[in-house]
């Protein structure tokens, strides 16, 4: 056998290699089928799990969104939330820092202001115990109070896990995964503190004179919530394409070595990013306390600290491009709960046909980064 024969047969059958940079439209249109398949496969799922038709599924998952103007306000509301939580963990893994402890830190923001929205009331003393509380401050100052506390809060739990990863190069994966469980315990702490039974449920805070409630805006409750995070969305894309602390994220992101030899102070770099990815998870506990639940509970943030991550990933880390994947999964969320709930099926049954959808999307950007060769036949001379 020839060397040319032997060298075709021991290379692979396929071989996968990097793609140049796509044009932005061959990526559109390889997501849109990706989607477009996702809804095929879940259709079959549908018709052989429930016997329910396809159609009548997705329309009820449009409904769910869409259907009241209610509805709508509360598919934006939770678009914002997750928007928000995603522009934090976007300069960390940027910056390659692995960041899991969004979650933890937003539900220390969230504590703050809720702790800002307990304590400062005036009390009224009774024989052994205050019977009446009233809020000595009026909301112009409260609010803004609470908002300093959450994000001062959200720093100082974002820039431990920073200084231990730039002075001794510890886990930061590892160390702010475990933070977060502190952070639920203190959350759980405090709410047995503050509710006289040791209940550990706290329920509305300043219900009567909605003190540090943040007001309506456009005649919606969370207006203030949608405005705020549209004004981060702006400023963190500013922030990360033209000015001189997001090309350094950049350049520490791509090579630790390379930043230093041009002059980065790296440990500088990683605790200013993290006080950045802090303070707007902060913002976040604030907004779900302030504007939202007016309340504190361990499961405030519900998972998104962790769903921000795919949402971050899947927009390349591009702010603008985030708006579009965190209304895409909060889309499929709640539209899986619709569907479980008129058609009486197992949420188990929504959440496989959000996670297909899901999975099919994510796997699409294989194939936008990466191409597959055939093996090619080799004439012989």
């Amino acid at each position: 056998m020839s060397s040319k024969r032997l060298a075709q047969h021991s290379e692979p059958l396929l071989h996968i290699t990097k793609r140049d940079a796509m044009v932005w439209y061959k990526g559109v249109i390889i997501r849109a089928i990706a989607i477009v398949a996702a809804l095929i496969v879940c259709s079959a799922l549908i018709v052989l799990l429930t016997k329910l038709n396809p159609l009548d599924v997705y329309s009820e998952m449009i409904e769910g969104s869409f259907g009241t103007e209610r509805k709508f306000w509360i598919l934006l509301q939770n678009i914002a939330m997750l928007l928000c939580i995603s522009l934090a963990v976007t300069p960390a893994f940027k910056m390659k820092f692995w960041n899991l402890g969004a979650e933890g830190q937003v539900l220390v923001g969230a504590l703050a202001s809720a702790a800002c929205m307990f304590y400062f009331k005036e009390v009224r003393m009774g024989d052994t115990l205050p019977l009446v509380y009233e809020a000595p401050l009026s909301n112009a100052v409260l609010i803004p109070m609470m908002l300093v506390a959450s994000m001062a809060a959200g720093i100082i739990w974002a820039v431990i896990p920073a200084i231990f990863k730039a002075i001794w190069g510890t886990n930061e994966s590892l160390f702010t995964l475990m933070m977060n469980y502190v952070a639920m315990q203190l959350v759980a702490f405090f709410i047995m503190v503050w509710v006289p039974n040791g209940s550990s449920v706290m329920g509305i805070i300043n219900p009567n004179t909605e003190s540090g409630w943040l007001p309506e805006l456009f005649g919606q409750k969370y207006g203030f919530n949608i405005l705020i995070v549209g004004l981060l969305t702006v400023a963190m894309y500013i922030y990360l394409k033209y000015s001189k602390q997001g090309y350094e994220i950049s350049v520490v992101g791509e090579s630790e070595n390379t930043a230093r030899y041009i002059g980065i102070n790296v440990k500088k770099v990683i605790i200013r990013t993290l006080i950045v990815s802090g303070a707007i998870c902060g913002i976040a506990g604030f907004l779900l306390v302030s504007g939202t639940n007016y309340t504190v509970s361990k499961d405030i943030a519900g998972g998104m600290g962790f769903t921000a991550i795919m949402v971050a990933w899947l927009a390349k880390f591009n702010p603008g491009m985030m708006v579009i994947t965190s209304f895409l999964v909060v889309f499929m969320q709640r539209g899986a709960g619709a569907i479980a709930t008129t058609f009486g099926l197992n949420q188990s049954v929504s959440d496989i046909l959000t996670g297909i959808i899901i999975f099919f999307i994510i796997g699409c950007e294989f194939f936008i980064n990466y191409k597959v060769n055939l093996r090619t036949k080799h004439k012989e001379g």
